[in-house]
């Protein structure tokens, strides 16, 4: 019998979930849980700063529009203070203002759209596993050519 490859996470990645809309952050922790993350949220940028110092994160995922602290002004000051891990940055206003990820900070930015959680999802995938490595350099040594009864040639 074949195995179905899990969509569960293959370790237990901590994700910062920012965000001051309630519902949004119920509607992207219960997916990302799902998924087998751990997920603790902040409802605003100056208490995610706060996690922040206190804590590991191996992601963060904020909100563009927020008060007092917009999501630009939090992913600023993560990167002062030296957080190298990814943040991805979601927003109703990327095409508008022209938010990329050049421009803000983050590693992505998506569009808020109604392909939001899946691309978001996808997104936190790519960014939380480990690289790979390309083909062919799984070793510095040519693979050997064997003859017929097993050697070398």
């Amino acid at each position: 019998m074949r195995s179905v490859p899990s969509n569960r996470a293959q370790t237990k990645s901590v994700i910062l979930l920012v965000d001051d809309n309630r519902d949004g952050v119920l509607a992207r922790r219960s997916v990302l849980e799902e998924l087998g993350y751990e997920v603790v949220s902040a409802g605003c940028g100056s208490d995610a700063l706060k996690l922040a110092e206190d804590q590991d994160f191996d992601l963060v995922i904020t909100d563009y529009k927020m008060a007092p602290m917009d999501g630009l002004k939090l992913i600023a000051g993560l990167r002062e203070r030296k957080f190298e891990r990814p943040i991805i940055l979601l927003t109703g206003f990327a095409e508008t203002l022209g938010l990329r990820p050049e421009t803000t900070g983050a590693d992505i930015v998506i569009q808020k759209s109604a392909n939001e959680i899946a691309t978001l999802v996808r997104s936190a995938k790519r960014l939380l596993s480990p690289p790979r490595k390309p083909a062919g350099s799984y070793g510095s040594r040519k693979p050997s050519r064997l003859r017929a009864g097993g050697s070398e040639a």
